[in-house]
């Protein structure tokens, strides 16, 4: 009213992203390799990192992670989750509380990466994106394919 009665005529927007989306996608990786570095630490690589989720190395976002098939079980480990690439900064969680035990071939899931996961990603390093997968009511569908080595060529020039 106060606006009104003083003749500014303006108009309100908002971007609600994070809020709305964020909790509605789970990234799930395949670990890679798991090191420890006795008195330093333990390393868990997976075959994801800063090209599927920027997010932690652009604005040091912090996330969780979890074994899709116990997700309520205990996590008193502690490591270093890092991506593939050749960056030092590919870290996606620099201190994840996880199960014990984790070997190659787990799968883990970092949950609310709804927001940007996939808006963000890129080729980086010449990987492919992953698929996006919508899960309603425990039926899963794919709305966005893997992509392929054929993807990353495709507007490659031959010389």
């Amino acid at each position: 009213d106060a606006c009104q009665a003083m003749g500014v005529r303006s108009r309100v927007c908002v971007e609600p992203g994070r809020s709305v989306v964020a909790d509605a996608a789970i990234t799930v990786y395949t670990v890679g390799t798991v090191k420890h570095i006795p008195g330093v630490r333990t390393y868990v690589s997976v075959d994801g990192g800063m090209s599927d989720n920027p997010r932690p190395v652009l604005y040091g976002s912090g996330y969780e992670a979890f074994l899709p098939r116990a997700v309520t079980a205990p996590r008193p480990a502690r490591a270093r989750l890092v991506g593939k690439h050749c960056e030092s900064g590919d870290v996606l969680i620099f201190d994840a509380a996880l199960p014990e035990g984790l070997v190659a071939g787990d799968l883990l899931a970092t949950p609310v990466t709804g927001a940007y996961g996939h808006s963000m990603a890129s080729n980086y390093n010449k990987l492919t994106r992953p698929p996006v997968v919508f899960v309603q009511d425990g039926t899963a569908r794919m709305v966005v394919r893997r992509e392929t080595y054929e993807d990353l060529l495709r507007c490659d020039v031959a010389h």
